[in-house]
């Protein structure tokens, strides 16, 4: 399995491919090779700042000699006029990154500033916001790194890294129980020590999970905030609890306030305004 740092660097080379291709016909007819000069990134709406050290990785990458002086790091506010970043070096290099670097950051910028929003409503609580897989393909990696700048925890990475048995799930392995007993006896068979999470839709299931056990999270799928209380009460602190299914920034700190661990949103990653900025010569 690729690691962490291949799988990023193969998204910088695809999109590089993608939007350079053979050459940068624009720059390349306009802008002499040994011609140097410097762009800031400035910053034109209020939010959370994510990805400074992505567009690093993405200048260093592209041209080593590019030099980037960092003012504002990843996780701060920021507001309109601000100035994240300078960087220099060849014109023709600060052309050709603009576009990739501008879109790994204003969509992570925007990632953390919703969910600092989300984390914010849930003050004085215990209740953590949890991002989903429902992210860009390719772009999962730097996505549930801006869900960490901006305050919020990671779920699973991938299919791999835990088992979550959602409804799917237990209906095609025959119940809970089954889906349980066989999740505990592919992890001894293929060597994995993985945490296991199921997904309950009702009261029924919820208790044939506390009276099997086998599991460390229960998710309490679309569940009201009065059946999410009860349910939390019921569970008692034996495993990790979950709220997920249509919970809106409205709603969330209603099922907070029930106790539940963490809560699940999709909003997160799914339907995110990217946050405004530009990249200027001067």
């Amino acid at each position: 399995m690729k690691t962490r740092e291949e799988l990023i660097d193969q998204l910088i080379d695809l999109a590089f491919a993608e939007d350079i291709g053979d050459g940068d016909a624009t720059t390349l007819c306009c802008i002499p090779a040994d011609e140097m000069g410097r762009s800031r990134l400035i910053i034109k709406e209020e939010g959370i700042i994510a990805g400074v050290e992505m567009a690093r990785r993405v200048f260093e990458k592209f041209d080593p000699e590019l030099r980037m002086t960092t003012y504002i790091e990843d996780g701060a506010h920021v507001k309109p006029g601000d100035i994240a970043f300078i960087v220099e070096g060849r014109v023709q290099s600060l052309l050709q990154t603009e576009r990739l670097m501008l879109n790994i950051m204003q969509r992570m910028s925007g990632i953390a500033t919703v969910t600092a929003r989300y984390q914010e409503r849930l003050a004085g609580l215990k209740t953590r916001v949890l991002d989903t897989r429902k992210t860009t393909p390719g772009m999962r990696l730097m996505e549930k790194d801006a869900v960490r700048i901006g305050g919020g925890c990671n779920h699973r990475i991938g299919l791999f890294d835990m088992i979550l048995l959602k409804d799917n799930h237990v209906d095609f392995a025959g119940g809970i129980t089954a889906a349980i007993d066989r999740a505990h006896e592919w992890c001894k068979a293929n060597g994995k020590d993985l945490k296991i999470e199921i997904e309950v839709r009702n009261f029924d299931e919820l208790q044939q999970v506390l009276d099997h056990g086998g599991v460390d999270r229960i998710m309490l799928d679309n569940f009201t905030p009065e059946n999410t209380r009860k349910a939390v009460e019921m569970i008692a602190g034996r495993v990790e609890t979950e709220s997920s299914g249509g919970i809106t920034i409205d709603t969330l700190r209603d099922y907070g306030e029930c106790g539940v661990d963490y809560i699940s949103v999709g909003a997160l990653t799914h339907s995110v305004k990217s946050l405004d900025m530009s990249f200027k010569a001067f």
